[in-house]
């Protein structure tokens, strides 16, 4: 079993996650693909998701997260106290998604933005799908 994480792939705050994510997924549970790639687009269509989605995507069990609730099944994966996040999951999407839709639509401007996807050093390549 695996959760295969969609990302900004030239949103460098979202670059950072990912990489946050494998340093605590200690049992290489989630694989990646950016939404710019040829598959995360495939995904989202197949999903019925738009190719200009403007969100984090966790696909997982044959269901898809977006946003605020991406990220809380992903934290439930990792080890720590990050964990704990997980019990978010009881408010209400609409309320989680107020700070998330306001950093999403600010992460360029504040984080900044590649001007192509990162490259994933040997280790971490086998965890990003093509």
């Amino acid at each position: 079993m695996t959760g295969i994480i969609l990302f900004d792939g030239i949103c460098n705050f979202c670059n950072n996650s990912v990489q946050f994510i494998i340093k605590r997924d200690p049992h290489a549970y989630f694989k990646f693909a950016s939404l710019q790639s040829d598959l995360g687009k495939r995904l989202l269509k197949e999903y019925g998701l738009h190719d200009d989605i403007d969100s984090f995507v966790l696909i997982e069990k044959n269901r898809c997260y977006l946003k605020s609730s991406a990220a809380i099944h992903v934290c439930k994966h990792l080890k720590g106290m990050w964990k704990l996040l997980y019990m978010f999951r009881f408010i209400p999407p609409p309320i989680r998604n107020i700070a998330y839709d306001i950093i999403a639509r600010n992460r360029y401007k504040w984080f900044g933005k590649k001007e192509s996807c990162m490259l994933p050093s040997k280790e971490e390549r086998e965890r990003f799908l093509q």
